[in-house]
């Protein structure tokens, strides 16, 4: 008995006020949808079937590289319409598993209990226990307590409407019962559509036994429906990577200020502060502290390193006991050794840099090769780009690049060699040789400035 998953997708989501499909709405900088996928593949679901509808081609795009089978709603005739879409060719002897591609928290231990019921049962139900249940459809049960059937909000009488376990739309059942069940639902309702939920007082009536189960977090069955509900969700997706993270031992300043969008890994002894955002796949080593403020994307940083606050980092390797920031760039193909210095509102890109070398002030070092123990200066330029190319700067070890000097590439500044402030050079500097390029300087006695027009 193999599990097939089936999503929800089609929904336009008006109250989102927004162009793209909801499900493509933005969770850690993943779409609302991936998450749901993610927690699909973790529970090693034969199948992936995805009924999409308003947007369909933008979300398939989005999710062009995953093995997902693909149904079109066409009508928005209510979920028990849609959940027919998804089952056509699913076999009858599985089980399929109904999520919703707006649900994005709910978690593979939930829905492992849930299926865990089918065992024994053909139909299985995730229920909740609300203080406000208002909005959601209600669990009848019988005079013994089975679950006989389901209410929608808008269908329901006072009595039902006052009672407090609630449908969270997710189930899973057997293929084959599945699709006799759907075949026989109605629009006999307030909305005039066919209801998933239906199915419930359908297998009741046949002698079914629903097996029902309560999600591990109430946090689980939150859907979005607006952009209010989407802010509630990413802070709620954050504490809970946040508490994680503390959990493995990584020390978080204040944990409702990190933003966790990919995956982060760390040694012992770590620290982040205050609103820093880390985006793909970074790792720390052991003692790394990230000040204030930080953005980290895809990079991996080695022990003993310090972050200073305001510093971004893209897709770079950053050795150990390095000094980096405040307010510094590293951009993608960047390489730091250890011990390397780099200061306040300096740019590196595409640059390695060799152990003990620092760049501490105000410096753009782009498509640069440089040695060991060289120090570049503050307003130094490697002027890489010629406006169709880019061009290498080569600098050795123990090299001194004084202030304001521009390195027009391709150029080679050897081992040992000085640049003197100030300088723009364009040959070869030989090592340890001093190379100055200065125009002379021209002093005029008695100078009167321009005056502004009046």
């Amino acid at each position: 008995m193999k599990l097939h998953v089936v999503i929800l997708a089609a929904g336009k989501g008006t109250r989102m006020k927004s162009a793209l499909p909801k499900v493509l709405a933005p969770l850690a900088a993943k779409p609302l949808l991936w998450h749901v996928v993610e927690t699909a593949k973790n529970l090693d679901a034969a199948s992936i079937n995805i009924v999409v509808g308003h947007g369909a081609e933008h979300v398939k795009k989005a999710f062009a590289d995953e093995a997902i089978n693909w149904y079109l709603q066409t009508e928005q005739n209510g979920t028990g319409h849609a959940v027919k879409q998804g089952i056509p060719d699913l076999p009858d002897e599985d089980v399929a598993l109904v999520l919703y591609g707006d649900v994005p928290l709910i978690g593979q231990q939930t829905l492992t209990s849930l299926t865990d019921g089918l065992a024994k049962h053909d139909l299985a139900v995730l229920t909740a226990i609300l203080d406000n249940p208002i909005g959601y459809g209600r669990i009848l049960r019988d005079q013994k307590n089975k679950l006989s059937g389901i209410v929608e909000q808008k269908d329901a009488n006072e009595t039902q409407k006052a009672i407090t376990e609630i449908n969270t739309g997710i189930l899973a059942a057997n293929v084959g019962k599945l699709k006799q069940w759907l075949s026989a639902l109605s629009t006999d309702n307030a909305q005039g559509e066919e209801y998933l939920t239906d199915i419930v007082s359908i297998a009741y009536q046949q002698n079914e036994h629903i097996f029902a189960s309560q999600p591990q977090s109430i946090d689980e069955i939150n859907g979005v429906n607006s952009k209010v509900e989407l802010a509630t969700i990413e802070r709620r997706f954050q504490q809970i990577q946040a508490k994680q993270c503390l959990q493995q031992g990584l020390t978080i300043v204040d944990p409702s200020r990190f933003d966790l969008r990919g995956k982060l890994s760390f040694g012992q002894d770590c620290l982040i502060d205050i609103n820093t955002i880390f985006n793909g796949n970074v790792t720390l080593g052991d003692n790394v502290i990230i000040h204030a403020n930080c953005v980290l994307s895809d990079c991996e940083i080695d022990d003993n390193t310090v972050i200073h606050p305001n510093t971004v980092l893209e897709s770079c390797q950053i050795g150990a006991d390095a000094n980096i920031g405040p307010f510094a760039r590293i951009r993608p193909g960047t390489s730091l050794a250890d011990e390397t210095r780099i200061g306040n509102f300096v740019e590196l890109k595409n640059t390695q840099l060799g152990t003990g070398s620092k760049v501490n002030h105000l410096s753009y070092v782009g498509d640069s090769q440089v040695g060991e123990n060289t120090n570049i200066g503050a307003g130094v330029i490697t002027c890489n780009y010629d406006g169709a190319n880019k061009h290498k700067t080569v600098i050795g070890s123990n090299a001194f690049i004084g202030s304001n000097a521009q390195l027009v590439a391709p150029i080679k500044i050897e081992d040992g060699a000085t640049i003197a402030a100030g300088s723009t050079i364009t040959q070869k500097v030989p090592e340890k040789h001093l190379a100055v390029a200065r125009s002379k300087q021209r002093n005029i006695a008695d100078w009167n400035r321009p005056k502004k027009n009046k």
